[in-house]
């Protein structure tokens, strides 16, 4: 709880200062995003109290029900006329101001279905056609459906969460390596399908080949961390967010965090999401049942990965794909669902020795 309440401090205090000029300049309102900010954070606060002192059982029994609800969304979301396209993707379902992201609550369903079929079916889940395909099958059409928006980042996490979950099973190596293969080449077709993540490949290999185009995001991210040094600007001080870094308060926000405090601050960032995942381990190991133990490993792996893959990105490690970071980057969807998984994770550890 400490750690969670620490990166939410954190979140709100950098979506503020990395969107002030930027929402001063578009809305006449310098904290327009810090006060959504704050709201979301209320309302996931609420969630997150609320599932922390629901029973965790109680998600199996609906885990079918949150599951077609969850597919339900992301099929609305891809009729137009409701999903309302924002950056080029169709993610978004809303009215106005007020709009919620499909695939965040596909990635908390599918993690609560999976963590019941594993429950029941881990038996099976070195059969190939009883246990390993089945739960594939089910992981890749959610895949599919979000790919069709399309939304990279959140599909990826969404799988190699579930892989971890599979894996931990009891799951053959050998099956993961054929599942590897087929994986690569189905990558392959992904980036050739579609010249704009190809732009992002050949941009994160020599950025400065197109420093005004495909490169000029991760340049503006290096040159804001760059300069940030052991201590940082000081908060508030920071440089790039005068309109050089696209809307800084969402997926590069680490980059201004990384500017304004420094290696200290960053470092500090990132030490707590050690620590979050070391105590959400923790709880799956010592969770009571097998159900509980693969639903603590799934929503721990979730924030890790996308904590992970999100910092990749903004230092340069991997291509750039629009993916949060959790409890820091602005957005609504992200930081409710985020929350509420969390206090399901909360709700877990009550049954545990630790």
């Amino acid at each position: 709880m400490g750690v969670i309440v620490a990166l939410l401090i954190i979140g709100i205090a950098m979506v503020y200062s990395s969107s002030f000029v930027w929402a001063e300049y578009k809305f006449n309102d310098a904290w327009y995003y810090v006060k959504r900010q704050a709201l979301f954070a209320g309302a996931g606060m609420i969630a997150m109290i609320f599932t922390m002192n629901l029973p965790y059982t109680t998600w199996k029994k609906y885990a079918k029900l949150i599951l077609l609800f969850c597919f339900s969304l992301l099929l609305l979301v891809l009729i137009p006329g409701i999903g309302m396209v924002r950056g080029g993707a169709q993610s978004w379902i809303g009215i106005g101001a007020f709009s919620i992201q499909p695939s965040e609550f596909m990635k908390l369903g599918l993690i609560i279905f999976l963590a019941t079929y594993l429950s029941v079916n881990q038996k099976y889940i070195t059969s190939l056609r009883k246990g390993f395909f089945p739960s594939l099958l089910l992981v890749f059409t959610a895949f599919g459906l979000i790919m069709l928006q399309p939304d990279l980042g959140t599909g990826m996490v969404l799988v190699l969460t579930c892989m971890v979950m599979i894996f931990t099973a009891g799951a053959r190596l050998s099956h993961f390596f054929g599942l590897a293969a087929v994986g690569l080449a189905g990558f392959i077709v992904l980036i050739a399908s579609a010249p704009y993540r190809i732009s992002r490949i050949t941009a994160f290999l020599n950025p400065w080949e197109d420093p005004l185009g495909d490169g000029f995001q991760i340049i503006q991210s290096l040159y804001a961390i760059g300069p940030g040094g052991l201590m940082g600007l000081g908060f508030g001080e920071s440089l790039q967010k005068f309109f050089y870094l696209p809307e800084p308060q969402t997926d590069f926000i680490f980059a201004i965090l990384g500017e304004e405090l420094g290696f200290i601050g960053g470092t500090a960032v990132l030490l707590l999401f050690f620590l979050l995942l070391w105590r959400g381990i923790k709880i799956a190991l010592e969770a009571p049942d097998s159900f509980s133990r693969f639903l603590a490993l799934g929503i721990v792996s979730m924030l890790a990965l996308q904590a992970m893959i999100n910092i990749s990105v903004v230092i340069g490690l991997i291509p750039v794909t629009g993916i949060t970071l959790p409890f820091l980057s602005y957005g609504g969807s992200s930081l409710t669902l985020i929350l509420c998984s969390v206090g399901i994770l909360l709700n877990i550890s009550r049954y545990t020795k630790i």
